[in-house]
């Protein structure tokens, strides 16, 4: 089930922007079916089970990472143009960031 809710997800997001996406929802679907699938592979003892969904999460995780990483780098970009950047000179009395006081 949570396999298959993974491509719905992906089916209906792809289709509410008329194009192809794969939403984060899709990674993470994907990492607790493939987790869940793992811990059977375990209980199976079996190691090719094991090889096959132990690569899956892998794979999965580095993509949430990659995303989470962007983001991170989509923030930073955004706050960097939105603070102005006057020089040093700018700071102090009169300046228009004005300095905090003490106490």
């Amino acid at each position: 089930m949570v396999f298959m809710g993974r491509f719905v997800v992906q089916w209906l997001s792809s289709e509410r922007q008329g194009r192809s996406v794969i939403p984060v929802a899709f990674w993470y679907l994907s990492l607790l079916g493939g987790a869940m699938l793992l811990v059977y592979s375990v209980y199976r003892r079996d190691p090719v089970f094991m090889l096959g969904q132990g690569m899956g999460t892998f794979i999965y995780l580095r993509n949430l990472q990659l995303i989470s990483r962007e983001r991170r780098r989509l923030a930073a970009a955004a706050l960097a143009s939105d603070i102005p950047n006057d020089g040093p000179e700018a700071i102090g009395p009169g300046a228009s960031t004005p300095l905090r006081s003490a106490g």
